[in-house]
C-alpha cells in the first residue's frame, strides 16, 4: 500500500512539464497535486514518440467516470485553489506558528517533570526512583499516543484530532495539580502520554502545506520548536523547583497547554481530503455541479472495523516494513531518549561532581537549546546549496534519500559528545565545569540533525501518510531510560568512575551504520518511485 501510494508521487520537473501554458489553461484546472496523479497519466506524460505539438501544450486530465449511482469524485486539480498548498504565506505562516506552540507545549510536558521530583520527594515520602516513574510512564505511554493519534489524522483531519489530543492533556494536568498521593499522579501522567499526538500529527501538517521540493524551511522550523520545548523546561524547571511548589510544575503545564489549544482553535483544517469534501459539499449545495462529492463522502461506511484495525496497524507495519523507517526510528528514538537522560543525570552530575544548585543545574542545559539555534541556522546553507543545484540539474536531482546525507556526517557529534561528556564530568580539579557543558553542546546538534533529516525524509518519502511514518514505535525502548538513569548514575558515582550518559554509544553507532548502509545500498529505482 505504501510502495503504491509514494509511485504516485510526480517529480517535481516532471510536474512543471506538464502544466499548461496559462493561456491555455481554463478557469477550472488548477496545477496538478504532486502526490495524487494516477498511473494512467503518469505513463500518458512519459510516451515516447509524443509530438512536439503535444509536449508544448499536453492533454488535460481525463475527466472523472462517474459511478453507478452517477456521482463523480472531486480531485485535486479540480479545486486546487481551495487546498492547503494555495494558502498565501502569511496564513501558511500564521499556520506554522501555532503548531510551533503546540509542539513546545507537548514536549515541554516531557522535559519539565524532572525538576518535581526532588518535591515530589519530600512532600509524599517517597524515594527519587519511585518519584522519576511519573517521568518514564508518561513516554511510554507518549510513545503508544503517538501511534493511536497519528493515523486518524490521516483519516479525519488534523484539527480535530490535534484538538481532541490537547483537551485530554489539559485536562489530566488538573488531577496532577491537586494529587492526594503519589499514586494518581503516575495514573493521571499515563494518561496525559496516551493522550499526546505528538509530532507525528504535527509533522505530518507539512506535507499538507508544502510540497517535497519546498518542505525544508517550514519543516526545519517545526523541528527547532520540537527540540526546544525537549530542553526549555529543564531550564525553566530550574526556578519552578526553587520558588514554587511542586503544584506549579503541573499548573504551568496547564497553562501552556491551554494557551497552545485556544490559539490552534482558530486554525483551519489543512488535510486535504478533508478540504475537498468540503468543496465538493459547497459545489452541490450551490448548484454549481450537483453530482460532485469528496473521496471520503463516497465512502460506505465511512470507516469499517476492517479499516479501523487496518489504519491503527499502519504505523507498526511500517515500522515493520520498511527498513529506512525502522532505522531512521530508532536512530531518532535514541537520540531523543538521550535528551530526557540528559536531564536526569545533569540533575545528579552536576551538583556531586561541580557543587552545582538547583538553578546552576538549570542553566547547564542552555548549551544544549544553543545547539538547537545553532544548527537550525547550519542548515540554511545546505538549503541554499540544494535549491541552486536543483536549478542547475532539475528537481529529479534532488532524491528523497539525498536528504540524508548531512545526517551521516553530523550524527557522528552525538557518540562524539557522548564519551566527551563522561571524560570530562569528574569536577575540579580534573576538569572545569564548561568542559562537559561544550561535548553537550555537540549532543545537541547532532539530535537536531538527526531528527530533522529523518523527518524530512520520511515527510518526502511517504506524503500523505508521513504521520504514520514519523509517528512509529521509534521511542519506546529509550523511553524506559528514565527509569535506570539515577541509579546507574548513583552506582558508578559511588565508585569513582565515568558518567553512564556515554553507554549508550555502542547501539548507536550501530544504528548509524546502519542508516548509512541502507542510504548509500538502496536502489536507485526506488528513489525514482518516490519521486516518479
Amino acid at each position: 500500500m505504501f510502495e503504491q501510494e509514494k509511485s504516485r508521487q510526480t517529480s517535481p520537473a516532471r510536474a512543471a512539464s506538464m502544466q499548461p501554458s496559462a493561456k491555455d489553461l481554463p478557469e477550472t484546472t488548477q496545477p496538478n497535486s504532486l502526490r495524487e496523479k494516477s498511473d494512467d497519466e503518469k505513463s500518458s506524460s512519459d510516451r515516447e514518440g509524443v509530438e512536439d505539438r503535444e509536449l508544448q501544450c499536453p492533454p488535460k486530465h481525463p475527466p472523472t467516470v462517474p459511478d453507478a449511482e452517477g456521482r463523480r469524485e472531486l480531485k485535486e486539480w479540480e479545486c486546487w485553489d481551495k487546498l492547503a498548498y494555495s494558502w498565501p504565506k502569511w496564513k501558511k505562516a500564521m499556520y506554522l506558528m501555532s503548531i510551533a506552540g503546540i509542539q513546545i507545549s507537548m514536549n515541554f510536558n516531557t522535559s519539565v517533570y524532572p525538576s518535581a521530583v526532588n518535591p515530589l520527594v519530600e512532600h509524599f515520602g517517597i524515594s527519587d526512583q519511585q518519584a522519576r516513574v511519573g517521568q518514564m510512564i508518561y513516554l511510554v505511554m507518549y510513545s503508544f499516543g503517538c501511534e493511536l493519534w497519528a493515523p486518524w489524522s490521516e483519516e479525519f483531519g488534523r484539527w480535530p484530532i490535534l484538538q481532541l489530543s490537547l483537551f485530554f492533556i489539559n485536562i489530566w494536568q488538573i488531577p496532577n495539580s491537586v494529587a492526594p498521593n503519589y499514586a494518581t499522579i503516575v495514573v493521571c501522567r499515563a494518561l496525559g502520554g496516551l493522550s499526546t499526538a505528538g509530532g507525528s500529527v504535527t509533522l505530518g501538517l507539512i506535507a499538507d502545506l508544502y510540497e517535497p521540493e519546498t518542505q525544508h524551511w517550514p519543516l526545519c522550523f517545526i523541528v527547532l520548536s520540537s527540540t526546544i520545548g525537549t530542553s526549555i523546561g529543564g531550564v525553566i524547571g530550574g526556578p519552578i523547583e526553587k520558588y514554587l511548589t511542586w503544584q506549579w510544575n503541573f499548573w504551568i503545564q496547564l497553562i501552556f497547554g491551554v494557551a497552545a489549544q485556544a490559539v490552534h482553535f482558530f486554525m483551519p483544517e489543512s488535510r486535504s481530503t478533508i478540504l475537498i469534501d468540503r468543496e465538493a459539499k459547497r459545489r452541490r449545495e450551490s448548484g454549481e455541479d450537483p453530482n460532485i462529492y469528496g473521496p471520503n463522502e463516497l465512502k460506505k461506511p465511512r470507516v469499517s472495523l476492517k479499516e479501523a484495525g487496518k489504519i491503527w496497524l499502519r504505523p507498526f507495519e511500517m515500522f515493520v516494513r520498511e527498513p529506512i523507517v525502522l532505522f531512521l526510528s530508532l536512530l531518532s528514538g535514541f537520540s531523543d531518549a538521550l535528551i530526557f537522560t540528559f536531564l536526569e543525570a545533569f540533575a545528579i552530575t552536576y551538583p556531586a561532581n561541580f557543587g552545582f544548585g538547583t538553578l546552576q543545574v538549570a542553566w547547564a542545559l542552555i548549551p544544549i537549546n544553543a545547539s538547537y539555534f545553532f544548527t537550525y541556522f547550519l542548515y540554511w546553507p545546505i538549503f541554499w546549496r540544494d535549491e541552486a543545484q536543483k536549478k542547475k540539474h532539475g528537481a529529479d536531482h534532488y532524491a528523497p534519500e539525498r536528504r540524508l546525507k548531512p545526517l551521516l556526517w553530523l550524527a557522528l557529534f552525538e557518540p562524539i559528545g557522548l564519551i566527551g561528556f563522561a571524560w570530562t564530568c569528574m569536577g575540579p580539579p580534573q576538569t572545569h565545569w564548561i568542559a562537559p557543558m561544550i561535548f553537550s553542546f555537540l549532543v545537541g546538534l547532532a539530535n537536531f540533525a538527526i531528527y530533522y533529516s529523518s523527518v524530512d525524509y520520511m515527510i518526502a518519502a511517504y506524503g500523505p501518510y508521513s504521520a504514520s511514518a514519523t509517528g512509529n514505535p521509534k521511542t519506546l525502548a529509550y523511553d524506559l531510560c528514565s527509569a535506570f538513569t539515577n541509579p546507574l548514575q548513583v552506582v558508578m558515582l559511588s565508585h569513582e568512575t565515568f558518567s553512564p550518559v556515554y553507554l549508550p554509544c555502542m547501539p548507536h553507532r550501530c544504528t548509524t551504520i546502519s542508516v548509512k548502509r541502507v542510504h548509500r545500498s538502496w536502489p536507485q529505482q526506488h528513489s525514482q518511485a518516490c519521486l516518479a
